[in-house]
């Protein structure tokens, strides 16, 4: 008996004190993932969306807006925060539009299906950027849109948006910016796709998405790529081989540091001269 009960004072004392240090382990991975993420952890999801106390509307479609103007929208504009798990899909080609998404957590692709089943991916949306602007023109989705990771988008539907807008000019202005920045986005693919070389096109996806995770707050060096060298090259127009000799390339001439998904771009500015002559 005597030894039973030295078992249990002794489990009563390291018990606690192995669940404590599981916490604290689980509380630096959770924070980990959420660095790696560039986004909020998935749990937590507030049951009142309210862009005011966003952390991320200095980037999305309310940047710029007084505290009456957000009091507005708040009570107004977005509707619900949808989760969705890694492969499943926001809205399909063909879907009828009526509204738009501002991704909150995660990330996102956009492509298009051929008769043949191959994919053709149009873009890749992170944190703060808007997705679903494709069906405006038309009344039905363009692409498709799926989670690339797990995520979650705030819901906007549209007519309540534009009846917003026309009360609250400045959303009016950044609704306008967002389609402006869409229009110059397909610009900037044509220019990838029409005039660079396979090089040049790596090194502007790159320095495209430093820059927006920059823009975040997170390092414009270290990389974690959500998506995989055959989406890469389906966005850029080149083969999956391709890609990858790209990528092997710029490390062995010191420009980056590649790991699996993990990239360390060591020298910027021998990147953005491989983008210099095209744009001279």
């Amino acid at each position: 008996m005597s030894s039973l009960s030295g078992r249990t004072e002794r489990m009563n004392i390291i018990l606690p004190m192995e669940i404590d240090r599981l916490m604290k382990a689980a509380s630096f991975i959770e924070a980990a993932h959420a660095y790696e993420t560039v986004v909020a952890p998935l749990h937590a999801v507030p049951s009142k969306v309210a862009c005011s106390s966003c952390h991320l509307r200095e980037i999305c479609l309310p940047v710029g807006l007084t505290a009456a103007e957000f009091d507005l929208i708040d009570l107004r504009m977005v509707a619900e925060r949808r989760k969705l798990s890694r492969g499943a899909s926001l809205f399909r080609a063909g879907d009828r539009f009526d509204a738009i998404y501002a991704i909150w957590t995660g990330f996102f692709k956009t492509f298009v299906s051929s008769k043949d089943g191959r994919d053709q991916v149009t873009g890749f949306q992170m944190g703060g950027e808007l997705i679903g602007l494709d069906g405006i023109g038309t009344g039905r989705h363009q692409v498709e849109a799926m989670a690339i990771e797990d995520s979650q988008v705030c819901v906007i539907p549209y007519g309540e948006l534009e009846a917003v807008a026309r009360d609250v000019h400045s959303l009016q202005r950044q609704l306008h910016k967002a389609l402006s920045r869409e229009i110059v986005r397909d610009h900037g693919v044509m220019l990838l796709l029409g005039s660079m070389h396979a090089e040049e096109r790596v090194a502007a996806f790159l320095l495209n998405l430093a820059h927006r995770l920059r823009e975040r707050g997170f390092s414009a060096s270290a990389l974690v790529l959500r998506m995989s060298r055959e989406e890469i090259g389906s966005y850029l127009g080149l083969k999956l081989e391709t890609v990858s000799r790209t990528f092997s390339k710029f490390q062995a001439n010191g420009l980056l540091f590649v790991r699996q998904r993990q990239i360390q771009i060591t020298d910027p500015v021998g990147l953005q001269h491989l983008l210099d002559s095209v744009e001279a």
